[in-house]
């Protein structure tokens, strides 16, 4: 059975700005921008190329209105070239810092920034990822597993 990580909810305070940043500065796409009830709003937004969404909204908390605005960190996005998506951040205006190698070889370089809210996030190099998805880069050849 495949299990798939398809949704992350971000908690955010202001979810037009929230929007605004992830579709303006980071372009992510706007799968879903809907009112559901009065006192709940859903907001779904993809980045490109990603088999998982984020949902900020009002209301989506849950039980005891979930975590706080901005008290995410870790959130990680993968890209096949660094330098091209340092650059496209930069130009759209992100506060992102420059990449830095942590470690040698494929998927050691990392940047990072955080939302209007203070959401952390990470971009991470995986060259390997122009040619194929990770979890493919990742699985382990039939003469291994043997």
């Amino acid at each position: 059975m495949d299990w798939t990580l398809e949704v992350i909810v971000v908690p955010v305070s202001d979810v037009d700005r929230s929007r605004d940043f992830y579709r303006d500065k980071l372009g992510f796409k706007v799968d879903v921008d809907t009112r559901v009830t009065e006192t709940m709003r859903i907001v779904q937004l993809t980045p490109p190329g990603s088999g998982c969404s984020i949902v900020i909204g009002e209301g989506i908390g849950g039980p005891g209105g979930g975590p706080e605005p901005g008290s995410y960190a870790g959130l990680q996005l993968v890209v096949a070239d660094i330098k091209a998506a340092h650059a496209e951040l930069v130009e759209r205006g992100v506060d992102v810092s420059g990449p830095v190698e942590i470690a040698p070889g494929d998927g050691g370089t990392f940047m990072h920034f955080a939302d209007p809210d203070g959401n952390g996030w990470a971009v991470q190099e995986y060259r390997v990822r122009g040619t194929k998805p990770l979890y493919e880069a990742l699985r382990p050849s039939t003469a291994e597993s043997n």
